[in-house]
């Protein structure tokens, strides 16, 4: 018997699966540089450093451009670092007040922008509380209602967690953190309201007499 076929095959075979594993440790190395730099974007988002955090997402996409160049069956490896860019972008632009980033814009998976528009829903739960504690009741309405949309738009894939995993998961998170934020507007609204109806009253109301 001659595994002369056996030999010539499994020498093929030991060099693809070599080349495969020198780019997936490059796909895994370049996920990991995309990810910091879109949560350092995030911070600079938060911290209302808008040319600073365009750079950085600029300087991610170029990152991904070039890892999807690599052997397509290693794309799921993708999805963390995408997810990240999806969020990152998703926040900047509802920060300020532009229309969302769409999948084909930002060239990422169907997965990976899913998960992302949902990990969205956290970071303006932050920007919610911000608005709250400077006392701007009308912003922080208008991205409650940016989440809330999010969230009810990303409803029905909820049946597709066996093609996307995770997403389930973070659609249960989302509806929390929705329903825990509308708690927060609607007693910061009430709060505010009495305030000024008690305001409103004291101005009506006829000064005190002075004792002579």
């Amino acid at each position: 018997m001659s595994l002369k076929g056996v030999d010539s095959s499994l020498k093929s075979i030991a060099r693809e699966f070599s080349r495969l594993e020198a780019e997936r440790e490059m796909i895994i190395k370049g996920s990991r540089d995309v990810t910091t730099i879109c949560r350092k974007a995030i911070g600079d988002i938060h911290g209302g450093k808008n040319k600073e955090s365009m750079e950085k997402l600029g300087n991610a996409n170029t990152l991904l451009v070039k890892l999807r160049q690599l052997n397509p069956s290693l794309r799921r490896y993708l999805v963390p670092p995408e997810t990240e860019f999806v969020e990152a972008y998703t926040l900047y632009n509802i920060l300020n007040r532009t229309r969302l980033p769409s999948q084909g814009s930002l060239n990422v998976e169907d997965g990976s922008y899913l998960l992302g528009l949902l990990d969205a829903i956290g970071e303006v739960k932050r920007l919610v509380y911000d608005s709250i504690r400077r006392g701007e009741n009308k912003r922080a309405i208008e991205l409650f209602d940016d989440m809330e949309a999010i969230y009810l738009a990303l409803t029905p894939f909820a049946i597709y967690d066996h093609l996307t995993h995770g997403l389930k998961k973070k659609l249960d998170v989302a509806r929390v953190l929705v329903e825990n934020v509308r708690a927060a507007v609607t007693e910061d609204v009430r709060r505010s309201e009495f305030i000024k109806a008690v305001t409103n009253l004291s101005d009506r109301l006829p000064s005190p007499k002075k004792d002579r």
